[in-house]
């Protein structure tokens, strides 16, 4: 990763921040055009929406595909400040995002909150659902883990 990535990363960190200062799980993504221009972010919104499926990547999705055309998407990279579930790899793949980047790694996730019914956390790494598709999906992660893991300490028991 290029140090402009790195800020990139560190700045969906900084959006999972927010979130659990929102009074949301700490979760951030953020979406880069092919210029390295940041054109989107989200937060996770399950507490404060009520809604299981309100993940920072889901809603990152939703606002992008409202407003980019799936070859302008195919050019972009999502940062995330931990590894898509499979629900919002589902939705990446989807959409036609071009390339992932996350911090924290799932399995990493799932060491961390344990059995927690907050987050009933899926064994299935995002890799591994953009395998099963007909496109390709650049994967690059973990990274930045002291900084990932940061933001989750204290929050998930």
């Amino acid at each position: 990763m290029t140090s402009v990535e790195t800020d990139h990363l560190r700045r969906a960190i900084a959006i999972a921040h927010r979130a659990r200062a929102n009074g949301n799980h700490p979760f951030g993504a953020l979406l880069v055009d092919a210029a390295g221009e940041l054109v989107a972010e989200a937060e996770n919104t399950v507490t404060t929406d009520g809604d299981p499926t309100g993940h920072a990547e889901i809603n990152l999705v939703r606002t992008a595909g409202r407003r980019f055309d799936p070859d302008y998407l195919s050019e972009c990279t999502l940062f995330s400040s931990t590894e898509p579930c499979a629900m919002c790899a589902g939705a990446i793949y989807w959409a036609g995002i071009g390339r992932v980047v996350f911090a924290l790694g799932e399995d990493e996730l799932r060491r961390m909150t344990g059995s927690n019914p907050a987050n009933p956390t899926l064994a299935l790494p995002s890799r591994e659902v953009f395998a099963r598709g007909q496109r390709s999906v650049r994967v690059e992660g973990p990274a930045l883990l002291d900084e990932a893991r940061a933001v989750h300490d204290g929050f998930w028991g």
